[in-house]
């Protein structure tokens, strides 16, 4: 199965054997693979119905659900992983979608186009207008993206929450990557993939 760089990516994060839950799952391209590759159970939600119908023919445990009402109908740490590839600058509260994607998975992963990059910069400091670019082609009326942000954005809502990283990694619209995306993530990279978890509670232990 040919898998998009970014997805592969993300694959490489999740351990065998293990229980995911991918959220706005698309076709279920993600699933299917880390099924037959790494014994993957989970499910996937998504709210368009063709994608539905694709996960389904495709063998992938799939709910119909929206996003922006949450995660409610699951438990805390009922999966090791809860996955968001490109939909995080869609939902109405992102803030407190990362907070339940961490009470029902014990790790989370998401990608989002990234607003730093240097050709947005370029659109709004010499245009004046709102960037329109290859990881951002809609136009500002007429976009689904309500809540975009730069790296140093969503590692600022982070620590804000909480929220330890793990690992990034930053890509173009082609999903690759490159040395001057390492080198200067925010102002290179088009899309960045997060993984992170919950800061571990610190002990205070008193000498008795």
């Amino acid at each position: 199965m040919d898998l998009r760089t970014d997805l592969a990516l993300i694959s490489e994060w999740i351990a065998f054997n293990s229980h995911a839950l991918d959220l706005g799952c698309g076709d279920g391209t993600l699933l299917a693979h880390l099924r037959e590759t790494c014994q993957v159970t989970g499910y996937g939600l998504e709210i368009d119905d063709d994608n539905i119908a694709l996960c389904i023919k495709a063998g992938v445990n799939v709910i119909h659900t929206d996003l922006n009402k949450g995660l409610s109908d699951f438990s805390d740490d009922s999966f090791d992983y809860v996955i968001m590839t490109q939909a995080l600058q869609t939902i109405h509260h992102p803030d407190l979608l990362l907070i339940e994607m961490l009470r029902v998975g014990r790790e989370g992963i998401v990608t989002f186009p990234n607003f730093g990059h240097w050709r947005a910069r370029f659109s709004l400091f010499f245009g004046g207008v709102m960037p329109s670019s290859r990881a951002l082609p809609s136009e500002w009326y007429n976009t689904e993206n309500i809540h975009l942000c730069t790296l140093r954005d969503f590692e600022k809502l982070c620590r804000t929450l909480d929220i330890e990283v793990l690992q990034r990694a930053v890509v173009d619209t082609t999903h690759r990557t490159s040395w001057s995306m390492r080198l200067m993530p925010n102002l290179f990279g088009e899309i960045a993939i997060y993984r992170f978890r919950s800061k571990p509670v610190k002990r205070i232990y008193q000498k008795k």
